[in-house]
């Protein structure tokens, strides 16, 4: 049998003779949004120049270097966020405050939304997401709003669960 040039074909040819336009997807020389003013290395929004990395507050070593928002002193392996910053009086400075889960600070008597399905444990019951929780009092612990909703009774919730009304 004799097979004559013009059946045979390219695989490109019979691509282009099927009527398929496929282009590979190869990666674009410049992700779009680039700007060559802006340096590579500014990935993470709250990432800090190595010339601006401060020294270890526990040994004062200054080889330090920054892990997602932690910074890290490779000495002594000590891990501190970069707003934790001491007093005068060499104590940590500790933001006491409670927030809800956008980060509003909240306060003694402010209302809240539930933001989810909570199970009350213990029973059946169930706090729907959207209920609203008036005259909140703020404790101590791990579940650090104590209030009464309607329909439950009091219970403790934590303030992650919530955002301020």
């Amino acid at each position: 049998r004799r097979i004559c040039l013009r059946q045979i074909r390219r695989p490109s040819e019979r691509r282009r003779r099927s009527g398929s336009s496929h282009k590979p997807n190869y990666p674009q020389d410049k992700p779009a949004g680039f700007d060559p003013s802006t340096p590579t290395n500014s990935i993470h929004p709250t990432e800090i120049p190595v010339s601006e990395l401060p020294n270890c507050p526990e040994c004062n070593a200054e080889f330090t270097y920054q892990d997602g928002i932690f910074l890290v002193c490779p000495t002594c392996a000590h891990e501190w966020k970069p707003t934790d910053e001491k007093s005068p009086d060499g104590t940590a400075a500790d933001d006491s405050a409670v927030r809800d889960a956008n980060g509003n600070v909240l306060q003694s008597g402010d209302s809240v939304i539930v933001i989810k399905d909570l199970k009350v444990k213990g029973s059946s019951l169930v706090v729907k997401g959207g209920t609203k929780v008036k005259n909140i009092r703020l404790v101590d612990g791990d579940h650090d709003i104590d209030c009464k909703i309607d329909g439950i009774g009091a219970m403790s919730l934590k303030s992650e669960f919530v955002r301020k009304a």
